[in-house]
């Protein structure tokens, strides 16, 4: 060090003021290292290096692998939230489709039924209503052969429309008032001409009491020819 502070060229020996500025730095030295050798207990120690500084190892490779794994679980995760929508929007729309089934099914269960219910009603209002026959000679006719089919009892058309213009001409309230029976009291009256007694006799639940009904007529009648001749198409005179 003093080697350096001499000016080169110039004479090795000192003057006062250099001597002066070198005592002042090797006291300003001699003081650095005594406040560096005393530590805070007051003992006094002499240091010959400084503690080394520990190194600190600076990497990118685990952020880009923590960056890849939270990338990672946060696909996982939105596959797992999509997959739960989807078997959610799976399980809705099977819902909403077997509810749409069961609520057709029962409409057409119910439609079966109201059917049914329709048609039996149909079917007991064709049973309560009974047919309609024009109120002639040929409506009488037709409405007598429908009674005597249910009873069993035979006779055509032909048959009875022959005998009925015999005896009466087609007129119901016709009375034979000269015959036997009228002698006897008893005159044959109606359509076929049917005398009391026998009308009586063989008159037909749910026709008319009323011997000049026409249809009751008829069908008494024909009821006593079904008797006594077999059928009314078997008579060809008075009977």
């Amino acid at each position: 060090m003093l080697k350096n502070i001499l000016p080169r060229g110039r004479s090795r020996s000192l003057n006062r003021t250099q001597k002066a500025a070198i005592a002042g730095v090797g006291a300003l030295g001699a003081a650095a290292v005594a406040l560096t050798a005393v530590p805070a207990s007051g003992q006094t120690t002499t240091t010959s290096e400084a503690a080394p500084t520990a190194k600190v190892a600076y990497s990118t490779k685990q952020i880009q692998d923590v960056h890849a794994g939270v990338t990672g679980q946060l696909a996982g995760a939105s596959q797992k939230v999509a997959a739960i929508e989807a078997k959610q929007e799976a399980a809705a729309k099977k819902a909403t489709a077997e509810k749409k089934a069961t609520a057709k099914k029962a409409a057409a269960k119910r439609e079966a039924k109201e059917s049914t219910s329709r048609s039996a009603q149909r079917t007991e209002v064709k049973k309560a209503a009974p047919k309609s026959y024009p109120n002639n000679l040929d409506g009488w006719i037709r409405e007598a052969r429908a009674i005597m089919k249910k009873h069993g009892i035979p006779g055509t058309y032909e048959g009875i429309h022959r005998n009925i213009m015999r005896e009466s001409s087609g007129n119901p309230m016709a009375i034979n008032d000269w015959d036997i029976n009228a002698i006897n009291g008893i005159p044959s009256k109606g359509l076929l001409q049917v005398i009391p007694p026998t009308f009586k006799a063989y008159h037909v639940p749910g026709t008319s009491k009323n011997i000049y009904d026409p249809v009751a007529n008829i069908v008494a009648a024909c009821n006593y020819a079904a008797d006594k001749y077999g059928t009314m198409d078997n008579v060809d005179s008075a009977y």
